[in-house]
């Protein structure tokens, strides 16, 4: 009796489990492409407020290049660099990177570089970071984010995107500096990939998907 009994509830919880699961397929089937297109929107407001729409003329949205960053840019995936041209003249591009080791893990951003290696501009697009403290890295909840606009490896140097605790150039946050030093990590690394990379970012053919060789 006790097997039969284990037997028949073990049975009854494969059953949810396979209706759980397909409740979630079914789920994702019917919503993946409104997803996508909540996605596409987003991307194409951070662009436009990145680098204004009037800097260039090239299809931004279908002009885009895959690269692996060999662990600089922490992504587990290639990244997906978004090129502007104006006229077929190199204006900036606009890729994600990722902050891995924020204070509530990691802190992903979209980062805008003009030819010159100049930025464009940061934003935050995804963060569990606590709220009244990390979460400062948001635009909506201070102006931190926007000081990076128009500095560059040139302007400071690599060493110093840090925080002041560290010995570096920038302020954090009252009670939180683990996440400003996650995020200027990530933008140093990010500005040091371009600059390294700036001439196949901008001359390889557009084609995502397709993995090319970087430094």
């Amino acid at each position: 009796m006790l097997a039969r009994s284990i037997y028949k509830n073990s049975a009854i919880l494969a059953a949810f489990a396979l209706l759980s699961i397909g409740l979630i397929a079914v789920f994702h089937f019917f919503t993946k492409d409104k997803i996508a297109a909540e996605m596409q929107a987003k991307l194409a407001r951070t662009l436009n407020e990145l680098v204004p729409a009037n800097q260039y003329n090239n299809d931004v949205y279908h002009d885009c290049l895959e690269l692996d960053s060999n662990g600089l840019l922490a992504q587990k995936e290639l990244t997906r660099f978004y090129r502007m041209y104006q006229d077929e003249t190199p204006v900036a591009s606009i890729f994600t990177v990722n902050a891995p080791d924020g204070y509530s893990g990691n802190i992903e951003l979209i980062v805008g570089i003009y030819a010159d290696q100049s930025l464009a501009g940061v934003r935050v697009i995804n963060h569990n970071e606590t709220p009244g403290l990390g979460d400062k890295i948001e635009k909506q909840k201070s102006d931190w984010i926007l000081q990076f606009e128009g500095l560059s490896l040139t302007k400071v140097e690599a060493e110093n995107w840090r925080v002041k605790k560290d010995g570096g150039t920038f302020d954090a946050f009252t009670g939180a500096t683990i996440t400003p030093r996650a995020v200027l990590k990530a933008i140093a690394n990010a500005l040091q990939y371009f600059k390294n990379n700036q001439q196949i970012i901008f001359t390889s053919s557009k084609n995502c998907g397709v993995n090319h060789e970087s430094t």
